[in-house]
């Protein structure tokens, strides 16, 4: 569903926040319009923004009650403090909230970044153009990048729709079943951070829009593949080789990631090698015999975790698809993160199969 622009009067995406600048005056009555809905909920704590924001800024300062109110009055100016920042209405959720300026606010929210990520570390991957196939491993990844801000813009593909299911791993609510997952990733983004650029593929990556979802805007920095679809696992790789764009893959099995830096290695053979004897001539003709064996030796059925091993034999009797865990879902959001901010800032991460497997690491006492 779309929504209502105040400002322009046209209608605005289902995950994109509206923004108010009300010191301009077309900006200050469409405010008034918005916030003349009796069912809009409004949170207003710039005040508090600013009191943080100026602490931040003065860490060796020790401020009365009173020196703090008389800085806050000083930062403001001229302005009143209703005028002051931005105020963001996220439609969907009947929302108005108050903060400050993009500039600010981004000094604000990284400021417990640093030193982990310095000032130039986060100007640069502000700049970043990130893309994410399929929103299930997909969604802890985008959500933890936006945490840390380790990119500028995000572009978020994924045809399918919130199941009850989905929720063993899924930051959802059950009123969010039936939405579109990419949708609902976009919206939390934009709910901690509605200055980051986002943008959704709700029909998911199609032969029609591959090339346009890699490459429009100046292209991605980075591809981040978390799709089911093995057909567009290798048509994503195939035109990540051609473009010589690094992508990265994690399985939430014992902590399985890939790297691929056909950036750094455009002669790189696609999944390590893995599959370098199969004909990948026409992925979209690939039998259902020859995809069982392409995703054999794409994971390794051997390196597999043993109730992972155990749970294929179920798929199509007990099962009807794979199991995966939230544990697992949000561990290989965190590493995948660290993965890709490091390629982002230009570090030569190596190409190469890696794993974080709890099991190896914590292994069980022996009796």
């Amino acid at each position: 569903m779309d929504y209502f622009d105040y400002r322009s009067g046209a209608e605005t995406s289902s995950f994109s926040p509206i923004f108010f600048q009300i010191k301009k005056e077309a900006d200050a009555e469409a405010f008034n319009l918005a916030v003349s809905d009796p069912d809009l909920q409004i949170n207003d704590t710039i005040q508090r923004q600013l009191k943080e924001l100026i602490l931040t800024r003065n860490p060796a300062t020790t401020y009365t009650d009173d020196q703090l109110a008389s800085a806050i009055t000083e930062h403001l100016g001229r302005l009143g403090i209703h005028e002051y920042g931005i105020w963001v209405l996220y439609p969907w959720s009947k929302r108005m909230v108050h903060i400050l300026d993009e500039q600010e606010f981004t000094e604000l929210r990284t400021s417990r970044n640093k030193y982990k990520i310095t000032a130039a570390e986060q100007h640069t991957l502000n700049q970043k153009r990130v893309g994410i196939v399929g929103l299930s491993v997909g969604s802890a990844i985008a959500i933890t990048m936006a945490m840390e801000r380790s990119f500028g813009s995000l572009v978020l593909a994924d045809f399918d729709t919130i199941d009850l299911s989905n929720l063993n791993r899924l930051r959802a609510k059950i009123s969010d079943i039936g939405m579109n997952k990419a949708v609902l990733v976009a919206r939390e983004i934009a709910e901690i951070d509605p200055y980051l650029k986002v943008e959704v593929v709700e029909e998911g990556i199609t032969d029609e829009n591959l090339e346009r979802f890699l490459s429009q805007n100046g292209g991605l920095d980075l591809l981040i593949d978390e799709c089911d679809s093995l057909e567009y696992k290798l048509k994503l790789r195939l035109a990540a080789k051609r473009l010589q764009m690094a992508v990265v893959m994690e399985t939430s099995d014992r902590g399985m990631l890939d790297i691929e830096r056909y950036d750094l290695e455009p002669d790189l053979p696609l999944f390590h090698g893995r599959i370098a004897s199969f004909d990948l001539s026409n992925p979209s003709e690939i039998s259902p015999e020859m995809r069982m064996q392409l995703l054999m030796a794409i994971v390794g059925f051997g390196e597999v975790s043993e109730r992972l091993r155990q749970s294929y034999t179920e798929i199509g009797k007990s099962l009807k698809t794979w199991p995966q865990l939230a544990s697992a879902v949000m561990m290989g959001g965190g590493t995948t993160a660290e993965i890709a901010r490091r390629i982002l800032l230009g570090e030569q991460v190596s190409s190469g199969r890696f794993y974080v497997d709890m099991n190896a690491l914590v292994p069980n006492l022996h009796t």
